[in-house]
Order: C-alpha cells, then sequence, then structure tokens
C-alpha cells in the first residue's frame, strides 16, 4: 500500500513546492495540513496519513502539532524530542557543549547587572545578544560596548515578552572572508553544504546572504556527524563558523529552509527529505 505523507504547515512556501514534487516523484501520496484549520482533539481527529513532515513557519504552532500527532500514534519528522532541543538556542548550546562538540562561548542571565559580568566572563565585547527562539537573523544585536549592552537589554525588558527577558549572550565570534557554512544533515549524514557569503555580519541567506556551494570535507562530516547525534538526529540544518581553532557549530535548526541551496550544490535537499521520512516510516 503506497505511503501517504501529511506536511504540516502554516504556509506554502518554494520549500514545500519542493517537498511535494519529490514526493509525488517517489510515489508517496501527500495531505496538505494546515495546523491553524484543524481541532487537535484526541476522541474525534482522524487519521488521514502514515507519517508527518512538520514544515511550519511558526514554532509554536509546528511543536503542539507534533507532540499531539505522536501522543495519537503518527511519527513526525522531525520528532517533538529533536524539536525541543533545536527551536532553543539556548538549550541547543548546552546540548553541544555537554556532548564536548564546539560551539561559541555563551552564557543566559537575567539581568543587565548579570549580563556585564557574563560579557566579562566570555572574553569581553563584542558579543552577540539572541532571542533563545527565532529563525532567519532577526532581533540579534552585536553588542561592541557596554552603552550598547545597557540600551539593547532596557528595550527588551520593557517591550520584550517574557521570552525575551531571557537574555542568551554568545560571543562574538569573526567570520573569514565575511562567510559562514550551512550544512544540511539527514540521518547523521551531511548531504551537501554551503557557503554564506555577505558583506554584513549576519550571513543568512533570509538576510541578502549569497549561496554557494561549499565542498563536504571529513571535518565537516565528522562534526555535523557528533552534532546530530548529540540532538537525537534527523533532518536538521547546521551554522557553522570556521575558526583558527578549527570548526565550530553555532546552531541547528530542524525545519530549514533548502530552496536556495539546491540549485548551487546540485542536490536534491527535497528527495533526500523525502527519501529519509519514507525510511522512518518503513522502521515502525
Amino acid at each position: 500500500m503506497a505511503l501517504t505523507l501529511g506536511i504540516l504547515h502554516t504556509t506554502i512556501r518554494a520549500d514545500e513546492k519542493l517537498l511535494i514534487a519529490a514526493a509525488n516523484k517517489q510515489k508517496i501520496n501527500t495531505v496538505l495540513v494546515d495546523v491553524r484549520s484543524e481541532v487537535f482533539n484526541p476522541e474525534t481527529y482522524k487519521r488521514a496519513f502514515d507519517i508527518a513532515l512538520e514544515r511550519c513557519v511558526s514554532t509554536v504552532k509546528g511543536m503542539y502539532a507534533t507532540r499531539f500527532l505522536e501522543s495519537i500514534g503518527i511519527p513526525v519528522v522531525n520528532s517533538s524530542s529533536v524539536a525541543a532541543i533545536c527551536e532553543d538556542k539556548f538549550l541547543t548550546s548546552l546540548v553541544l557543549a555537554r556532548a564536548g562538540i564546539p560551539t561559541p562561548k555563551f552564557a543566559l542571565v537575567f539581568s543587565t547587572a548579570q549580563a556585564i559580568q557574563a560579557v566579562k566572563q566570555l572574553g569581553g565585547f563584542p558579543v552577540v545578544i539572541k532571542p533563545n527562539l527565532g529563525s532567519w537573523g532577526r532581533l540579534l544585536a552585536k553588542i561592541n560596548d557596554l552603552d550598547a549592552l545597557e540600551a539593547v537589554l532596557e528595550h527588551k525588558e520593557v517591550l520584550g515578552s517574557p521570552q525575551q527577558k531571557a537574555f542568551y549572550i554568545q560571543q562574538y565570534v569573526k567570520k573569514p572572508k565575511g562567510r559562514d557554512i550551512r550544512v544540511f544533515v539527514i540521518d547523521d549524514k551531511t548531504i551537501c553544504a554551503i557557503y554564506r557569503n555577505s558583506s554584513h555580519w549576519i550571513t543568512n541567506t533570509a538576510r541578502g546572504g549569497v549561496a554557494t556551494n561549499c565542498s563536504v570535507t571529513k571535518q565537516i562530516s565528522s562534526i555535523a556527524a557528533k552534532a546530530s547525534k548529540a540532538v537525537s538526529s534527523g533532518v536538521l540544518a547546521m551554522d557553522v563558523f570556521e575558526t583558527d581553532s578549527g570548526l565550530t557549530i553555532n546552531e541547528i535548526n530542524h525545519t530549514m529552509e533548502f530552496k536556495n541551496s539546491e540549485i548551487p550544490t546540485g542536490v536534491s535537499i527535497s528527495g533526500e527529505i523525502i527519501k529519509y521520512v519514507r525510511k522512518v516510516a518503513q522502521s515502525l
């Protein structure tokens, strides 16, 4: 019997269109599940697919949908346990550090006084302040001095949500040649990678970074495999910095965009994702 894949979404982007096309090519039926219109009632929910692929733009909606489906016996890629780690930058850093995987130095604080102490512990300015939850390089701030630190944190304390009042502070890592590396990892294996080049210190392609192919080296494959295993594996995209002491993992994304990466790498990332979904479904 043919496999039916439910694609959880809050909007259909170019990435999801690539996934649908890849599923059709591999003769996998697809059901588009807009989680905003679903009623997640365990007593009445009608199962219309065998496995789900979580592709929601909203992290909150995607996580609740994933946990609901898992509770009624429908597997989801990525699982809620993987998503819980990767959606939270502080938790990701903790997991990487505990596993002995190189990652920029970091700290979490709840007040400006603590933040000043943390900056000293991290080696001084500049540092980067990030929201624990977020993507596309939004609400990042490179802090060069004490005046900027106090101003940014005051804005967060007065205007921010409760989550923004937990201040995640990371050591600033200067990128060589104005680039970093995004590594695409499926089931612990690196399938391709891109350089993200930008004149700005934020290199996300969503912020104007230009993607070019990056040859996958043994060093990239090795650190990516270790990081993947540390967060319990799945379909992942890792942001990697090149430093004088070697590669270091900055962040791990569990619902990555990839539409700008298939052409420069020559790899059907969407096709590899669908192959993995089939593998997971067949293993159950």
